[in-house]
């Protein structure tokens, strides 16, 4: 019966991704969700009461696993720059296999429909990027900038270098990749 509740929850999570991500909030309706996950339209609500509830969900759930996947091993790197390095690496690579989820924390990552609990739970799965940051503007290996600056541009510019690989197709992935980390190194360690 467990695994019957997950299995539709799970189908409830996918659906509505693919449709917020291709129709946005108001474009996308309960039932529709509920057609495209198979299930009934009170079914839905069993699982998530509103709407709000439902992309909140969804928001912890995608914003989760990426945490998860650029903290893997990263206690395994030995510099502050092969730290930030294997982050923006995985970060990059993350948007180019993830697609539908990159766009939907791209959409929604500033909505008003994201809580400020959701955004409070999901940062603290980020406090070892957000550590790293703190100890690299401590040691003064960064410049004497915010932490909530040095996060922000971080995570922004590896959104870029995700469309840029996406929609200008660059000659070489690896090049561009190498080249966004080497200009937002430099202006994180320049003083």
């Amino acid at each position: 019966m467990k695994k019957q509740v997950e299995d539709k929850k799970a189908a409830l999570l996918q659906a509505s991704l693919k449709l917020f991500t291709e129709n946005g909030f108001h474009g996308t309706s309960t039932a529709h969700i509920s057609k495209e996950a198979g299930v009934a339209t009170g079914t839905l609500f069993n699982y998530f009461p509103t709407k709000e509830d439902l992309i909140n969900a969804l928001y912890f759930d995608i914003k989760g696993k990426l945490s998860r996947s650029l903290a893997k091993d990263i206690q395994n790197q030995s510099t502050l720059h092969d730290k930030f390095w294997k982050i923006w690496y995985d970060l990059i690579e993350w948007g180019l296999n993830n697609q539908e989820d990159f766009h939907f924390v791209d959409q929604f990552c500033s909505s008003p429909y994201i809580s400020d609990y959701t955004r409070e739970v999901v940062m603290g799965e980020y406090s070892f990027y957000h550590d790293l940051v703190k100890d690299g503007i401590a040691t003064g290996e960064f410049g004497d900038y915010s932490e909530g600056m040095v996060a922000s541009i971080f995570y922004q510019s590896s959104r870029t270098i995700v469309d840029l690989i996406l929609y200008s197709e660059p000659q070489d992935k690896n090049k561009a990749i190498e080249d966004g980390f080497a200009i937002i190194w430099k202006g994180l360690t320049e003083k």
